[in-house]
């Protein structure tokens, strides 16, 4: 079945990213909603190593706040809800879950710099599903990479099992969210059908 263009439109050609959020606030139902659906984004092996802390209380985003860069920090207060995406550096112990055909699989995975690797691209494959789950939901994702990530998962993730990825903000759009859209590439500069 192919999407229509009214279908695709809020997800791609008409959404932008946010730069600014409106009061209105985010629930907790909606954020489980969102990952619900983006639970699902393939990864190598179903590996699923993305996770996600909710970044919401007026404590957690002073905590936060030091450690975005200067340019971020108006973004950040806007926004009801700023989500950490990680990935799990451990993330294989899961897998006689997720693989529950395979014999102890797990145990390939006994390099921490290989399970690392794999850990940080398919978390990174999940977060482009993670800012398409917010724009699913009727909500706007304002993805941000100015941050000291050292110091964010010392603040966060002070056992080392999540390292971060990501920062996106969440919310409803306010009166000025959004900046006019930037150009991007034709196909034909992009792409090479062979």
């Amino acid at each position: 079945m192919t999407m229509t263009t009214s279908t695709l439109d809020p997800l791609f050609g008409d959404a932008h990213t946010a730069y600014s959020f409106g009061p209105e606030p985010v629930s907790d139902a909606e954020l489980a909603d969102i990952y619900d659906a983006v639970k699902w984004a393939p990864t190598a092996m179903n590996s699923s190593p993305l996770r996600i802390a909710f970044v919401r209380s007026q404590d957690a985003k002073v905590d936060l706040e030091p450690l975005v860069a200067p340019g971020n920090v108006e973004k950040l207060r806007s926004a009801p809800v700023t989500a950490i995406l990680a990935f799990d550096s451990d993330w294989h112990e899961h897998l006689p879950a997720l693989q529950p055909f395979a014999t102890d699989p797990h145990l390939a995975w006994q390099d921490r710099g290989k399970r690392e690797s794999m850990a940080r691209f398919n978390a990174s494959l999940q977060a482009g599903y993670f800012i398409l789950g917010v724009r699913a939901h009727g909500l706007v994702a304002g993805p941000m990479g100015g941050f000291d990530q050292a110091g964010v998962d010392r603040a966060f993730f002070p056992d080392g099992r999540w390292r971060s990825l990501l920062l996106v903000n969440i919310g409803h759009p306010g009166p000025e969210s959004f900046k006019p859209r930037m150009p991007r590439l034709d196909f034909e500069q992009a792409a090479v059908l062979l």
